[in-house]
């Protein structure tokens, strides 16, 4: 049951330029372009996070990117959600997924890491794991290849045919997170292809 005043969104990423249009960095994407759909830019600092607070779709909402580089997004995460009194619960998170192929978009609930550094440290800073997570595609670079190397690169050109789609899509789950709930949420976007 959702008792925050506030709800927060994380895009998971790395800071500077060296990392900005890499597949790891595709959470920082999407919260851009949901804060820019929002009529909002992430323009502030606080507790190692850009972040802006807006009105989006009649909640108050931060969205924000934490700067503490991905395996210790975290603690950002968790100090503003601790200044701001907002439980996991009311904390989505975007971030990359190796599972997924490229663009496809799943919605989860109070899952496991699965493996994913930024997502392992937010679950032991909060101890629980009961955030909404919008999984984005990345694609496996195959058995045997170098999984950092690929999350860490940057977009192929067949890749980049479809990242704005695929941002995009991302994004639009957020707000139907925001506006319809979890669960419809993933009933819609979970079953497209």
């Amino acid at each position: 049951m959702s008792c925050s005043k506030f709800k927060i969104i994380a895009g998971l990423g790395n800071p500077g330029k060296g990392y900005a249009q890499t597949r790891h960095n595709i959470g920082f994407l999407v919260v851009e372009a949901l804060a820019s759909k929002s009529h909002l830019t992430i323009d502030k600092t606080r507790f190692e996070s850009h972040y802006v607070k807006g009105r989006i779709k009649d909640q108050d909402v931060f969205i924000i990117k934490p700067l503490t580089y991905m395996n210790l997004s975290g603690f950002s995460i968790h100090r503003f959600a601790s200044y701001y009194k907002v439980g996991i619960e009311d904390i989505i998170i975007v971030h990359d997924d190796m599972d997924l192929a490229f663009g496809k978009i799943k919605i989860v609930k109070s899952r496991g890491h699965g493996g994913h550094n930024g997502v392992r440290s937010i679950l032991e800073v909060f101890g629980k794991k009961d955030c909404i997570r919008i999984r984005v595609g990345v694609g496996h670079p195959g058995s045997g290849k170098d999984v950092t190397g690929h999350v860490l690169g940057g977009f192929s050109p067949d890749e980049i045919k479809i990242l704005d789609h695929c941002i995009d899509t991302a994004s639009d789950a957020c707000l139907y997170v925001l506006e319809n709930g979890v669960t419809s949420a993933m009933n819609l976007f979970n079953t497209k292809s």
